[in-house]
């Protein structure tokens, strides 16, 4: 009932009067279609009345039952025909309701923490969403359209018979009516669990195929193939097993519906065959056409009934589907907009943290008192041991999570105070994993600003570094870069995040480890275009590389969720703390791998030339003879 309710608003669309008079023709549509339907039988069994040889001269039989036919005739069509024109103009509501309530929970997961999207599961959740939909389409297809109209005429048909004949009947129609619906629901509810067990696995399996395919790279490192076919394979035959039941307990429902309709009409026919066998002349004697009328009816009946089980499953499924649909709905969001918050007005892009606590549990703290102000148009860096929070200060700042304590504000203003979506607008973030878009190069530099025109996207192009190699490609700027971005290099796809970037445009611009993951030639490129985006923008460095850092206006060492040491590259140097320890380590590896590659490329050298000396050795390194 909930869900039902969920769904009416939709249904009955605020400020929207031409759906309101679509839901209101339909129904009266219904009401038609079932009018005509129930006077069907009446007219066929007239028309066999007057073919009987009783009916008098044959002269008098000919223009009678004619007339009784094509009646016949057009009440069905007449009855198809309303129901066709309440299918037709129903449709609009249906598919704007089935519309909005996807885009609704569309938008409600956009807005959800990023928590609760670091926890989902990809292939899962776009399960509930594609069946949550088409539940919609199912609940009104056979509840509005197969359920209440049966039981509607149901109800009228049994008054007509208890009119023309006597309660009996109405009687025996009701009683096997409700055996039968009894029955149904029972053995439904019964086979439900197979059901659910089928949704589960077929969601499982879903799950499993999306996650394997997405880490297809993965998969083919480690040759794990078969190993993945297996898993996949074993979610598969849970669901042929639960689908197998689920099949042979619908032969089952099928098979014992059957019987019910069969005692039922047998039962009503013997009642009518014994009243025809009276007489039509005496006290509730029956016409042949009578009997005719009592057979049609139940069979009509019966026929929409047939379908009880399946609408049934398919109404409790879909309102099931539903209302995991709904729940996303009602998910909270963690991070909201405090009521009445104001856009954000970022003039300048100062940052400032005043003793900021978080802590992604309540009982671990990552940051504990961090404190310090970014001026407008300056650099400050973050570094630290791995742990010690310095994404999370990005996160922070980007309202992913709020704070537990302490303030984060810009220009001035508490961010938890304004529009979380103006707060984003003034931020620009390369991150270290940058994932794309599966389109265009165009489409993944203009997400910076949709609507972007060619030129603008040009030159954030230039501005990274990127346009020369995108001219060089076959298509250019509408070559497709595959899944997450995988058909470009890690320096490519670095180069068209920072165009991305450029082209929204920030005051604000955090760089989270955007160079951490290339080589020392490929760093160094990006530096460049790094510092370009960079410049006359307050700028967050979140680095793990320290001599990505070294221009930085101030650097900031966190250990542990505080802040450790600060000052400029020199000044930490100078003070031989952690960040001068941090330097030295990296140094050394540094001058170790570079030792390493000297070494290693001098002995393919000698490896190419005569008797193993290098081209050009001195004379003392040759061999004496």
């Amino acid at each position: 009932m909930r869900t039902l309710l969920t769904l009416a608003p939709y249904l009955w669309p605020e400020g929207e009067p031409g759906l309101r008079f679509r839901v209101v023709a339909s129904l009266v549509l219904l009401v038609f279609a079932k009018a005509a339907n129930v006077l069907v039988p009446i007219a066929f069994a007239r028309a066999v009345d007057a073919l009987a040889p009783q009916a008098g001269p044959a002269g008098t039989i000919a223009a009678i039952p004619i007339a009784l036919v094509l009646a016949y005739g057009l009440l069905r069509l007449t009855s198809s025909a309303f129901n066709e024109a309440r299918d037709a103009i129903f449709v609009k509501v249906q598919g704007r309701a089935t519309r909005r309530v996807a885009l609704q929970v569309f938008n409600h997961l956009h807005a959800l923490s990023l928590r609760f999207h670091l926890d989902r599961q990809t292939g899962g959740l776009s399960r509930v969403l594609e069946r949550g939909s088409r539940g919609i389409t199912f609940v009104l297809d056979f509840l509005l359209f197969n359920i209440v109209p049966t039981i509607f005429e149901i109800l009228l048909v049994s008054l007509i018979l208890w009119g023309m004949f006597d309660f009996s009947f109405t009687f025996v129609v009701l009683v096997t009516v409700g055996i039968y619906i009894a029955f149904t629901l029972m053995f439904t509810e019964w086979r439900l669990r197979f059901r659910r067990a089928m949704n589960d696995t077929d969601t499982e399996a879903n799950t499993r195929a999306v996650d394997s395919i997405l880490n297809y790279e993965t998969v083919k490192y480690f040759g794990n193939e078969a190993h993945e076919a297996r898993r996949y394979d074993a979610s598969l035959e849970r669901y042929e097993r639960a689908y197998v039941r689920s099949e042979v307990s619908l032969n089952g429902l099928n098979f014992g519906q059957q019987t019910v309709i069969a005692i039922g009409l047998t039962v009503v026919m013997m009642m009518a065959a014994s009243r025809v066998s009276q007489g039509a002349g005496t006290p509730g004697g029956m016409t042949v056409g009578d009997f005719v009328l009592v057979n049609t009816y139940m069979i009509q009946l019966f026929q929409p009934l047939n379908f009880l089980g399946f609408a049934y499953r398919e109404i409790k499924q879909g309102l099931v589907d539903m209302e995991a649909m709904f729940t996303l709905m009602r998910e909270d969001r963690e991070v909201a907009d405090a009521p009445g918050a104001q856009p954000l007005s970022a003039t300048q892009g100062e940052i400032r943290f005043e003793d900021v606590r978080f802590g992604y549990r309540p009982d671990r703290e990552i940051l504990k008192g961090v404190s310090f102000t970014v001026p407008p148009g300056r650099t400050l860096a973050i570094v630290g041991p791995t742990g010690a929070g310095k994404s999370t200060i990005s996160r922070l700042l980007f309202r992913f999570y709020d704070a537990t304590g302490g303030r984060v504000l810009i220009d001035g203003q508490d961010i938890r105070a304004v529009q979380q979506d103006s707060v984003r607008a003034a931020i620009g973030v390369v991150p270290q994993d940058t994932v794309l878009f599966n389109d265009t190069i165009r489409y993944n530099i203009a997400y910076g600003r949709p609507g972007a025109t060619q030129e603008q996207v040009e030159a954030a192009a230039r501005a990274a570094q990127v346009h020369d190699f995108v001219l060089r490609l076959p298509d250019g700027y509408d070559t497709r870069v595959g899944e997450r971005g995988l058909k470009l290099s890690g320096g490519e796809k670095q180069r068209v995040a920072i165009a991305r970037t450029l082209l929204k445009n920030p005051r604000i611009v955090i760089l989270d480890e955007a160079t951490s993951a290339l080589d020392t030639r490929t760093e160094q490129d990006i530096q460049a275009a790094l510092r370009d985006a960079a410049r006359g923008r307050t700028t967050l460095v979140i680095a793990h590389r320290l001599s990505t850092v070294v221009d930085a206006d101030e650097i900031l060492v966190l250990q542990d969720g505080h802040v450790a040491e600060r000052g400029p590259h020199a000044t930490l140097i100078a003070a031989d703390g952690l960040y001068a320890a941090m330097w030295r380590r990296q140094s050394e590896a540094v001058a170790a791998a570079e030792a390493a590659a000297a070494a290693q490329a001098a002995a393919e050298l000698a490896a190419e030339t005569p008797d193993g000396v290098p081209m050009g050795a001195p004379t003392a390194y040759l061999p004496q003879h």
